[in-house]
């Protein structure tokens, strides 16, 4: 068996896996995860235009809602090329150098997600047990400082993992098991001892979403003790419901992250397209999922959305009159 050593100045190349045993069919499996595509990439465009544009939306929540449809905009881009590009056009060929930067980023914006709903946890924490307090203690700054740590927290701890990628050698083996570069599909492809990836992949998640994960469990029960001493069964209820974006956010991130490792557990009597379309429909549920939640539960932003598209609309039908009037009177 040949050694292939990354060393050497001629890039490796590594084939992504399309849809195994479904090839026939696979160019149109692939227009359904395009339409996910299309909904997650303007859903999260929406917004954080209508919460950078509009005024009233200036406020914490939605500064955090921003920073969570930024993330989930730039997840579902890093992945969009590569798995297009399987689907469609049979492009299965990436280089390690951009095997590395998709991994960078892929993990990267995962991790950063589960490090805005712990802020967004801390937001709901902060807004229903001290509301007199909230402007004060959520001020620009501290929002800034949070989005900062967070960004920090995940280049500190992603950086390592790529850098000992670079110096596993890989064998004559080199097809991946997804449409997109994954740390733990690439890694097994190596023939030198990889048990230092495999720590730093592991200490890498228990540092980013094992630590996010209890905390924002310790933050709902601090709001549920909260809002259980409130005497009105109304005022409960309107706590509660503040929570209720928040709370189907969460669980959209995790319930596919422990579904997936559960059906790569102890699913492998599953075909092997089953792991395929499971990985890549996972991958975009937060993505899509996240927008429509927020635009339906939040009337804040319901208004905001409909008034950015009737000012849209009025600017268009306004620039056709013009055009009209203009050639009438030519």
């Amino acid at each position: 068996m040949s050694v292939l050593n990354n060393t050497i100045a001629e890039p490796l190349i590594f084939l992504l896996m399309g849809i195994p045993g479904l090839k026939a069919t696979q160019y149109w499996i692939s227009i359904p995860f395009c339409l996910l595509y299309v909904v997650a990439v303007s859903g999260n465009s929406m917004i954080l235009f209508v919460v950078l544009c509009e005024r009233s939306l200036h406020k914490p929540m939605y500064y955090f809602l921003s920073m969570l449809s930024a993330t989930d905009l730039s997840l579902s881009l890093c992945t969009l090329s590569t798995t297009l590009g399987v689907f469609w056009f049979e492009a299965r060929e990436i280089n390690l150098n951009a095997c590395i930067a998709q991994m960078f980023f892929l993990h990267g914006f995962t991790f950063m997600e589960s490090g805005v709903l712990l802020a967004m946890a801390f937001d709901r924490f902060v807004a229903i047990c001290y509301p007199l307090r909230y402007t004060t203690i959520l001020t620009n700054a501290r929002i800034a400082k949070i989005g900062m740590s967070m960004l920090i927290r995940n280049v500190a701890v992603m950086l390592p993992v790529m850098l000992f990628v670079k110096r596993l050698s890989f064998c004559s083996s080199m097809v991946l098991s997804h449409s997109y570069c994954y740390h733990v599909d690439l890694i097994q492809l190596s023939c030198t001892d990889n048990r230092i990836n495999s720590i730093l992949g592991l200490f890498a998640l228990l540092s980013t979403t094992g630590f996010d994960c209890p905390c924002i469990l310790l933050s709902y029960i601090l709001i549920i003790r909260s809002v259980l001493s409130i005497a009105s069964s109304e005022e409960r209820r309107k706590a509660f419901n503040t929570c209720t974006s928040h709370i189907s956010a969460v669980s959209i991130f995790y319930l596919p992250l422990i579904s997936l490792s559960l059906v790569h557990r102890y699913g492998h009597s599953a075909p092997p397209f089953v792991h395929i379309i499971m990985a890549n429909v996972f991958l975009l549920i937060p993505p899509v999922l996240n927008p429509i939640i927020y635009s339906v539960k939040i009337k804040q932003i319901q208004k905001a959305i409909i008034k950015v598209l009737i000012q849209k609309h009025s600017k268009s039908n306004h620039q056709l009159f013009l055009i009209r009037d203009k050639a009438i009177y030519e």
